[in-house]
């Protein structure tokens, strides 16, 4: 009988007691004769261990671990996945100190040669590590993707060529409508059948959907003489309209087709997909079946080889950046694989970016389309901005009231017609300053940035923290400040009031039913928020030829009339793209109109900046984006300057920019002046020099009389932010929150990034206590 002592067993029934079990030696190893060490990109996203780590690759697996494939490593006391960076002879750690790659994890090639040179530049531009790139651009892996067949090289070659002959005819004729709606058009055609890593800037015509069709030409022409493309786009909107344009010239989207095969021409990346779907959308594009790639963001890193066509549609959305480490946006992303790969970067949109106009003015292989003035007068709403001067002039008897009487009557026309949208801002409400006799936004007489409200203290500047004592308005010259709040709420009850028996409609992302996809082309009000704005669908004419449901009304494929309310809320946004985004989401929503040819009319409502409802008002981004450059230009702002975001513990950001130099070393001054890249004395803007009243041939006063030698601070701030969001986040003094923003010259950005990659590496590896955190040339700069 087994004692009760410590080490007494437990007893057991003959026959019944567990086998004891073997250990058995491990497999004897031998390392590969031909470059028998693997330089291994381990999945560790820590700073400090951004780099490859060498192993020993065993003979039997030399053949399956090539570069570019995934394997498991035994890193410290953790199994771990990671990618065979290179393959070597040697390495500089003793072969005694090496240990072998665990296994091969698939033979599939996942990462080509120049995915990862494109992997290795974009994480060097962003002072990220290679590591951080791979973890949003490569989706987890589907042991039955890699199970399943893929088509080999001679069914690649086979589609090409047929995509080469179905696309000739179509190619033509879009090309010809192209021709006949821009300027530079052969300068585009040009540049896509090229190799010189050219930048395209397209400003769209308005009309519901015909940025897609403009931009599916551009992708079927590259696809017929044999080149991949990528279009990153904002939303699942934008996809969904630009799958339905590229499937008008005959190509499918990659899908199973009856008898489970998956084929196609056009692949979706999205990082929302299920994995398995987004991982074999992945792969067909990395082996070459399918050579077109949209999406939102994720796709910017589709594994396109050779000369691609990136482009890009809104490129200062919001949503194109990062949210994880090292934050890179889509812009940045596109173009610099564009140049890596010899081929054409387009920024397409109805509004026009000030890094696109920096480009038009001083950058190199630069294309520019812009509308003919006779194609865009008749493709264009008539286009009114109703400020209180104008209504003041038309004698509006509620010229005070959000909704004027002459914006009324429109609608009512406009109603018995076709539908009518109104576009509101977003909800919500936010507080910012403004001048009290004039109501311009206050701003900060050291840097123009936007001040906020201090209790029991002097106003502040956002961006460089300094107090606005004895503040007096650059405008009118008052000195008393008053908050506005501004936000858009009890829009539909104020109109059930003004046009009854009409149906409303409200399509919000914040309502129960969520964003309106579209609405049937018959008389109806429809709100909308900017990015919610439903499409308009021509109604199925009954077996009389009359529209169905809708006896003896003809319905439209566009709003008869489009009314933007609240503008004045685009004078109190505090983002340093806050007027871009306005025109963006204005233009958008304009777009949806019907050309004045038929009718259509667009009203802006309340005051607004006069650059940006010039804009609107003659259809031409340039005036805006010339007026923000220049402005830029004065204020030492991106893009004429690079400029990095940094964030965290007081005491961790002022080390940190005390370690790259920022406050007392080489970068702590920016000098300016003539030999400045985008800073020039006499900045002639071409096309774009204009001035507010839309006239391109008005001279706009450029000269910033700066000294060739000015000298400008490269840090503002720091200045306090909100506690990081979390629950026990404001612990450890963790309130003390800053940001900080370094400024360099555009040259210097990826020294900036590398400086700034150490010095958070440095913080880690020494255990510094406090969040510190960067971001490259960010959105939201200040």
């Amino acid at each position: 009988m087994s004692g009760s002592g410590t080490h007494a067993e437990q007893p057991a029934l003959d026959g019944l007691a567990p086998r004891k079990r073997r250990r058995r030696a491990p497999a004897e190893k031998t390392p590969a004769e031909h470059l028998p060490i693997a330089r291994v990109m381990i999945d560790v996203q820590a700073t400090h261990l951004g780099r490859t780590f060498d192993y020993l690759v065993d003979e039997r697996s030399s053949k399956d671990a090539q570069p570019g494939v995934r394997v498991r490593v035994r890193f410290g006391h953790k199994l771990l996945d990671g990618f065979v960076w290179q393959r070597a002879d040697r390495s500089d750690t003793p072969t005694s100190s090496l240990r072998f790659l665990e296994r091969v994890i698939s033979p599939r090639v996942v990462l080509s040669e120049q995915m990862r040179r494109d992997v290795t530049r974009i994480a060097d531009t962003f002072g990220g590590t290679v590591a951080n790139i791979l973890r949003v651009a490569v989706p987890p892996r589907s042991a039955k993707v890699d199970r399943e067949y893929t088509a080999g090289d001679r069914a690649v070659r086979r589609r090409a060529d047929e995509l080469a002959a179905m696309l000739a005819d179509p190619d033509l004729k879009g090309f010809a409508r192209i021709e006949s709606s821009y300027s530079g058009a052969r300068d585009l055609r040009d540049a896509l059948n090229a190799r010189t890593g050219s930048t395209v800037i397209w400003d769209d015509l308005p009309g519901p959907r015909l940025w897609a069709k403009d931009l599916a030409w551009a992708v079927a022409h590259t696809l017929m003489i044999g080149r991949p493309a990528v279009v990153v786009l904002p939303d699942m909107r934008h996809v969904a309209d630009m799958a339905r344009s590229l499937a008008a010239y005959g190509l499918k989207p990659y899908k199973p087709s009856d008898n489970g095969v998956w084929s196609g021409d056009v692949a979706t990346l999205e990082a929302s997909m299920a994995p398995e779907l987004r991982y074999r959308s992945y792969m067909a594009v990395a082996t070459g079946a399918v050579r077109c790639v949209i999406g939102v963001r994720a796709a910017m890193y589709a594994p396109v080889e050779g000369p691609a066509l990136f482009a890009i549609v809104d490129d200062a959305a919001y949503q194109n950046a990062d949210g994880l480490m090292p934050y890179a946006n889509a812009r940045d992303v596109l173009e610099l694989r564009a140049r890596e790969h010899g081929g054409v970067f387009i920024a397409a949109g109805h509004a026009r970016s000030p890094l696109s106009q920096w480009q038009a003015d001083h950058g190199r292989h630069v294309v520019q389309l812009h509308a003919l003035p006779s194609v865009a007068k008749d493709a264009t709403p008539w286009i009114r901005w109703l400020n209180r001067e104008e209504l003041a002039r038309l004698a509006d008897p509620a010229i005070g009231a959000r909704m004027p009487h002459t914006a009324v009557s429109v609608i009512n026309r406009a109603l018995k017609t076709g539908p009518v949208l109104l576009s509101v801002p977003y909800r919500g409400a936010g507080t910012v300053l403004a001048c009290a006799r004039c109501h311009r936004q206050a701003r900060c007489p050291k840097c123009a940035g936007p001040l906020t409200a201090m209790p029991d203290a002097a106003a502040q500047c956002r961006w460089c923290g300094a107090a606005a004592v004895d503040w007096t308005c650059r405008e009118c010259g008052g000195d008393r400040m008053r908050a506005v709040r501004i936000g858009a709420e009890g829009t539909m009850q104020e109109l059930r009031g003004l046009f009854r028996g009409v149906p409303i409609m409200v399509s919000t992302p914040n309502q129960p039913r969520g964003i309106i996809e579209d609405v049937a082309g018959k008389p109806q009000i429809v709100i909308a928020t900017p990015g919610a704005e439903p499409r308009v669908v021509p109604m199925r004419p009954g077996p009389s030829g009359e529209s169905a449901g809708s006896p003896g009304i003809a319905t439209s494929s566009a709003y008869q009339a489009v009314v933007i309310l609240d503008a004045w809320t685009s004078l109190y946004a505090p983002g340093i793209d806050a007027r871009v985004d306005a025109l963006t989401a204005w233009m958008r929503a304009a777009a949806l109109c019907a050309p004045r040819t038929r009718g259509g009319q667009v009203l802006l409502v309340g005051e607004a900046d006069p650059a940006l409802a010039h804009s609107l008002v003659v259809w031409d981004p340039r005036i805006l984006a010339a007026k923000e450059l220049a402005e830029r230009e004065e204020t030492v702002l991106p893009p004429v300057v690079a400029a990095a975001a940094v964030w965290g513990d007081r005491k961790a950001v002022m080390t940190a920019l005390d370690r790259i130099g920022a406050l007392t070393g080489d970068m702590a001054v920016l000098t300016v002046g003539d030999g400045s890249p985008g800073i020039l004395p006499d900045a002639d803007l071409g096309t774009a020099d204009m001035d507010d009243t839309g006239d391109p041939d008005a001279d706009t006063d450029t000269d910033l009389d700066a000294d060739p030698d000015m000298e400008w601070p490269a840090v503002l701030g720091p200045v306090p932010i909100a506690p990081e969001p979390g629950p026990g986040r404001t612990l450890d003094g963790s309130q003390d929150r800053v940001r900080a923003i370094v400024r360099v010259r555009r040259e210097r950005s990826e020294e900036l990034a590398k400086r700034l990659r150490i010095a958070v590496s440095t913080h880690v590896a020494g255990r510094e206590p406090g969040e510190l955190r960067f971001k490259i040339n960010p959105k939201d700069v200040l």
